[in-house]
């Protein structure tokens, strides 16, 4: 039997995943976001509680993003936790 016939048979059973969870750009993206917010929750004058109230998040959310839990938040929510710590970036 050859190569190509296992790699054949091992594609049918395992078919390749497209879940947007698996997107490399994507988990990219969310690790930058949450190392820039845990960086800026850290030398917030505010607390993990009134941040995640300001952002309209469960304080769970933050919660998972400094225990480093990337999975339970998306790049939407990354973003709304941005904006709500830095609501004016600066240009870098």
């Amino acid at each position: 039997m050859s190569t190509a016939r296992h790699t054949q048979a091992a594609d049918q059973l395992d078919p390749p995943r497209s879940s947007p969870d698996l997107d490399v750009r994507d988990l990219e993206k969310r690790t930058r976001l949450m190392r820039i917010v845990t960086r800026l929750i850290a030398v917030s004058d505010l607390g993990c509680r009134e941040i995640a109230r300001r952002a309209g998040l469960p304080a769970q959310k933050v919660s998972d993003l400094l225990s480093g839990r990337l999975e339970h938040l998306s790049v939407e929510e990354l973003q709304l936790l941005y904006r709500t710590i830095d609501p004016e970036p600066t240009a870098h």
